[in-house]
């Protein structure tokens, strides 16, 4: 039996660099956001024959001054141009078909506009925050609420915590490579990575509540001289499970990160990180964390 608690300060540690990395990340680089969030307009377009080039489109939309333009290729023949921060009245827009028809032939009628406000993207950001602290709250409840009945040797808010500890550890992660891919490849965050977000704390939440179901289980029926010792059993007796659950999900996750297309690559990625570092929290973080806490309770 492998002992995960005897090697918690190498989990923790391994876990505390990826997060400081992260919030560092966060702090240094700031995060790309989307148009949902800052406000701006999309055009997507398609091309009656070849798509051309990223680069070759920027350079002939140059001349409109835009604070920031993002060209991204939709389908087999179409792009989507957004632009954050920027009234594109319907002359602009007109424009900007104009010169993107004189690169390639764009086949008519296929022309779509969306435009987000700066007031409209600041609430969505607002409420975004909202709900993310309501779900990790709701989270916390609901596992103090599951597991009321232990009371010895840890009471069920500290499962809670745990918990908590394990999810936001799930959560910055892939926030913070978010950070990283926005400065240097200019990836934005958008709605579908925030909902991404929020299923990797429902996967990541799942995940813990079945090894703490485990824990007390053990607990119940005494398995174990000591409380570290029940937390390993339960963790070896969860361990092949939880991985071919998480493997299975990866390589579902992984085919549409590389054939689902550019609506979902990125929310595909959200979930490939979130549930890599949901499955690697459930199993050395989240018990181990729980056995550092009675530990230290007991020698303070």
């Amino acid at each position: 039996m492998f002992s995960f608690t005897k090697y918690k300060k190498i989990f923790f540690a391994f876990s505390g660099i990826l997060v400081l990395a992260s919030i560092g990340s966060i702090l240094f680089f700031g995060l790309n956001l989307g148009i949902d969030f800052e406000g701006g307009g999309t055009l997507s377009v398609d091309f009656e024959n070849e798509r051309p080039n990223a680069d070759l489109i920027k350079e002939n939309l140059s001349s409109f001054n835009f604070e920031e333009l993002h060209v991204r290729p939709v389908g087999e023949k179409g792009v989507m141009i957004q632009v954050k921060k920027k009234d594109l009245n319907d002359e602009t827009r007109e424009n900007i078909i104009n010169e993107l028809d004189k690169i390639k032939p764009i086949r008519k009628g296929s022309e779509e506009f969306k435009v987000i406000g700066p007031t409209i993207g600041r609430e969505l950001k607002d409420k975004t925050k909202v709900f993310t602290i309501i779900t990790l709250l709701a989270i916390v409840i609901y596992v103090a609420f599951a597991f009321r009945k232990i009371s010895w040797p840890m009471p069920s808010w500290k499962y809670g915590i745990s918990a908590l500890i394990a999810l936001f550890h799930d959560l910055i992660i892939p926030v913070g490579v978010f950070a990283v891919i926005g400065q240097q490849l200019g990836i934005q965050l958008t709605i579908p990575v925030v909902t991404a977000l929020l299923t990797v704390l429902g996967y990541s939440i799942n995940d813990t509540v079945v090894i703490f179901d485990r824990i007390r289980e053990n607990l119940l029926r005494e398995k174990g001289s000591s409380y570290a010792e029940t937390v390993d059993i339960s963790l070896n007796q969860i361990l092949t499970r939880s991985i071919h659950t998480s493997v299975t999900t990866l390589l579902v996750l992984f085919a549409i990160f590389f054939f689902g297309g550019e609506a979902l690559k990125y929310f595909a990625l959200t979930l490939i990180i979130g549930i890599a570092a949901g499955t690697y929290s459930s199993i050395f973080l989240a018990g181990p964390v729980l056995v550092a806490w009675y530990n230290w309770e007991r020698s303070s």
